[in-house]
C-alpha cells in the first residue's frame, strides 16, 4: 500500500506526542547548561561610554617587551576599559580576604574569597577601598571605585580582574566563569589586547579566548616562541 503525505504527516504526530506523553510520564526535563556562577564587576551594557573588554586574559599581543614574567608570559586576568570613578561590583557573594595587598595591581587592590576555594582580584582601584578583611560582602555590592595603573586617569583606566584558586597561586579564565554578553563585550573596538600571538611554529594553540591556560605564578614562561606572529 502506498502511503500519501497526508497519511505519514499523521503517522509522525502520533509518534511525537507518544514520546512526549512518555516523557511528561517519567518526569523527564530537557538538560539545561548551568548558568555562569558570577556576574559582572561593572553595571550597565558595554559601550564605549560606559565599560568594553580592553584586554582578554590569556596568550595576548602586547605593545612593548611582555610585561607578565610572574605569570608565565601570559595576562592572567581580564581588563574592563571603563571611566575612572566608575562602581567596582562584587561578582558574588564572598568575604574581603585583602585590601591592598599583598596581591594584585597598582595602585589599590581588593580580593575577594567565594566558595570552593575560588578568589576574586580587583586591580587598578581609585583608591583604598572601604573594606575590611573578613567582612562579608554580596554580588553586586559595591566594593571600589576603578581607577588607572598609573593613579593619574588619563592613561589607561580600566579595571583588571582575576579569578584565583590553590590559596591565590594560580589564575584561571574568567571569561567561562563570568554571566556577560562576551559577543558585544568589546563593543566593537578593537585594541592589541584583543588578538592573541600566535606561535608560528603551533598556530592553532591558544589563539582564541576559550582555549587559554591556566596560570601558575612562578612557572616557566609558555609562550616563549622561537617566531611568533606579530
Amino acid at each position: 500500500m502506498i502511503q500519501r503525505p497526508r497519511d505519514r504527516a499523521l503517522i509522525l504526530c502520533i509518534v511525537l506526542c507518544l514520546l512526549i506523553a512518555t516523557a511528561l510520564r517519567s518526569g523527564a526535563t530537557p538538560a539545561r547548561a548551568a548558568a555562569p556562577p558570577f556576574r559582572a564587576p561593572v553595571d550597565g551594557k558595554p559601550g564605549p561610554e560606559s565599560w568594553f573588554v580592553g584586554q582578554w586574559y590569556g596568550n595576548t599581543v602586547w605593545s612593548h617587551d611582555n610585561p607578565y614574567a610572574t605569570g608565565q608570559g601570559l595576562h592572567f586576568g581580564v581588563d574592563f576599559n571603563t571611566p575612572c570613578g566608575t562602581p567596582v561590583l562584587a561578582i558574588g557573594d564572598g568575604t574581603v580576604f585583602a585590601v591592598d595587598g599583598p596581591y594584585g595591581s597598582a595602585p589599590h587592590a581588593v580580593v575577594i574569597a567565594h566558595a570552593d576555594g575560588i578568589f576574586s582580584l580587583y586591580g587598578h582601584l581609585q583608591e583604598r577601598a572601604k573594606l575590611t578583611p573578613g567582612q562579608l560582602v554580596h554580588a553586586g555590592d559595591q566594593i571600589a571605585l576603578s581607577g588607572d595603573p598609573a593613579g593619574r586617569c588619563d592613561l589607561d583606566p580600566h579595571l583588571h580582574l582575576e579569578i584565583r584558586r590553590a590559596e591565590m597561586r594560580e589564575t584561571v579564565n574568567p571569561v567561562p566563569l563570568l554571566n556577560i554578553d562576551w559577543q558585544h563585550a568589546t563593543a566593537g573596538i578593537r585594541r592589541n589586547g584583543t588578538t592573541f600571538v600566535r606561535d608560528l611554529d603551533n598556530p592553532d594553540r591558544w589563539v582564541a579566548i576559550a582555549a587559554q591556560p591556566d596560570v601558575v605564578f612562578g612557572g616557566v614562561r609558555l609562550n616563549d616562541y622561537t617566531r611568533s606572529w606579530p
